[in-house]
């Protein structure tokens, strides 16, 4: 079943002195339960796409639907986690994961029953009241992912969320995250600049092409899960990706070209 429904999608900025396409002819279709990542260079509108899917900005041109209808505006629905998980620095882990039920009128204790079995979910039990200064930044991130999961959205929009963590870490998160996807059936898009990543994760890997962004090609992972990251077909793939990469690369900068 389609959950995101993209159609010709372009998003432009106009100023004073110019006009700057971001998105240009976007067309997919992400359905229940995927995992897509969404790779491409630097300003290739990748971000701006997930801020789109997440109610956050407004099309240019093009439609979106969600769910079979049209997306206008933010829904508890889709949960959105950024590369700074963004915890408010007075509150306790406990009181920043359940801020979203406090916002909607949940009952203390139903709220706490709910924030104690996602912090067991990320790893977190016993950081319940701890700040956020106290934690690193994997658990940070736990705490934000526990944050977006503990609201039950039927989407998870992930931009770069382990981009600042260090490798070891980043490892460890990928696998996690996969077993909580696993586990909680949600659909999850998920920006990353790394190829590696992007493989060892995802259903599908939609690549995009350098500025305006359109969908380059799209990229589908038949292996099955749990994956070994050095597994032949996989490294194939990724090199395959990134012989796609260096073309875009060659066709708007020639003169690097061999």
């Amino acid at each position: 079943m389609s959950v995101f429904s993209i159609e010709h999608l372009s998003k432009t900025y106009q100023s004073r002195a110019e006009t700057t396409t971001t998105l240009s002819d976007i067309n997919l279709t992400i359905n229940s339960n995927e995992f897509i990542c969404i790779i491409g260079p630097s300003g290739c509108g990748k971000s701006t796409l997930l801020e789109i899917l997440g109610g956050l900005r407004t099309v240019s041109a093009g439609k979106v639907h969600f769910q079979g209808k049209p997306l206008e505006k933010p829904s508890k629905r889709i949960g959105v986690i950024f590369q700074d998980a963004s915890l408010y620095p007075w509150r306790t882990i406990e009181q920043n994961v359940g801020i979203g039920l406090e916002m909607r009128g949940v009952k203390k204790k139903d709220r706490r029953e709910a924030i104690h079995s996602y912090l067991d979910m990320v790893g977190l039990n016993g950081f319940a009241t701890n700040y956020p200064h106290q934690l690193s930044g994997g658990m940070k991130q736990r705490a934000g992912i526990a944050r977006a999961l503990v609201n039950d959205p039927d989407v998870l929009l992930m931009d770069e969320p382990f981009g600042a963590l260090d490798h070891l870490t980043r490892l460890s998160m990928q696998d996690d995250l996969l077993q909580i996807w696993s586990k909680e059936k949600k659909t999850v898009v998920f920006v990353t600049h790394d190829v590696a990543e992007a493989v060892f994760l995802a259903d599908r890997v939609v690549l995009m092409s350098p500025r305006p962004g359109k969908v380059k090609e799209i990229f589908s992972i038949k292996q099955q899960r749990p994956r070994n990251r050095d597994d032949e077909q996989l490294l194939k793939l990724q090199s395959k990706i990134y012989e796609s990469i260096n073309r875009a690369k060659e066709k708007i900068m020639p003169e690097y070209s061999i």
